[in-house]
């Protein structure tokens, strides 16, 4: 690990600042950063402590939702009652990741800014053009089972390993930041994520030094919310696939997967198919689907899975 300084602001304008430096990256739980640290796969010169800030509270907003703190823990946002009542896709999502001791650690922000768990990502002995841009791409005549079927494109086919993330798009949150320049904006999470193309290093969104503060939930959607994760072993392990699927009483409802893209995915036209079933939905969603030989399951296993919850939310 490189040396960097650190240091812990009190207020919110002292962080936004501080993060806008050269060099300087927030930190918080550090379940990601630090590993990615460790590797030198990220090199920080500074770090901004963001764990004094006040943003670990749920509130209610005057819209009927809910405004979710960046620095809510994963454990206490999958125990509030108002979520667990309410947005029970979400803690479903989030009781499907990691482990209990990670859930303990890891924030909302952070759960969002999680990088991808591509091995040759990992691997600085391998070329890798969101760790180094222009490298190449190793996992496209690699080992990439595990990897994106869609939304891909030649420089990049790694998947984006939050399950959080797929149920806060499924539910339509939004994104709250500020700047260093204290100017806030709130970006609705079909626009947070970017897809790949030729610069896949720019992940997000977010300016540099740009800082999540809240993620937005808008009112109840209700209906029968469920959540399904294929992987391969039983807990702490990433998805192969996953499913989250919201079902109301009139048929219509929404669906998004997660471990088939670099950014949760959902196509909102393909929910339209839901009243003719997981294939239909699927046929739309997975349009223009690039998967490998390696990875072509994922595109039926997403199927059955979609089958299986519909059934379920209809029983």
């Amino acid at each position: 690990m490189r040396a960097f300084t650190y240091e812990k602001p009190g207020t919110l304008a002292e962080a936004a600042a501080a993060g806008a430096l050269e060099g300087a990256k927030y930190i918080a739980g550090g379940t990601n950063l630090i590993d990615l640290m460790k590797l030198e796969i990220e090199t920080p010169t500074h770090l901004v402590d963001v764990n004094g800030l006040a943003l670990d509270r749920i509130e209610e907003t005057e819209a009927g939702g809910l405004r979710i703190g960046a620095l809510v823990r994963n454990t206490d946002l999958a125990a509030d009652p108002r979520i667990r009542r309410d947005y029970a896709l979400l803690t479903r999502a989030l009781v499907a990741g990691a482990s209990g001791q990670l859930r303990n650690k890891a924030t909302t922000a952070g759960n969002l800014l999680q990088r991808t768990r591509c091995a040759y990502f990992y691997d600085t002995n391998m070329p890798c053009n969101k760790r180094r841009p222009g490298s190449g791409c190793a996992a496209l005549d690699g080992v990439n089972r595990q990897l994106g079927v869609i939304g891909t494109s030649e420089a990049c086919i790694a998947t984006h390993p939050s399950d959080m993330a797929i149920a806060l798009r499924a539910l339509d949150a939004a994104v709250e930041t500020v700047r260093g320049d204290g100017e806030t904006r709130t970006i609705p999470i079909t626009d947070f994520y970017r897809p790949p193309g030729d610069t896949p290093e720019i992940e997000t969104d977010l300016a540099p030094g740009e800082f999540i503060t809240a993620v937005t939930l808008p009112p109840p959607l209700g209906g029968a919310q469920l959540y399904h994760k294929a992987r391969d072993r039983a807990s702490y392990a990433f998805a192969l696939i996953s499913v989250g699927l919201v079902l109301r009483e009139d048929g219509t409802g929404r669906v998004a997967v997660g471990g088939v893209a670099p950014m949760p995915w959902r196509i909102e036209a393909a929910e339209a198919e839901l009243g003719q079933g997981a294939a239909a939905v699927c046929e739309t969603l997975f349009a223009g689907a690039r998967p490998t030989k390696q990875n072509a399951f994922k595109l039926p296993l997403a199927e059955r899975a979609l089958a299986a919850l519909l059934a379920e939310a209809r029983s």
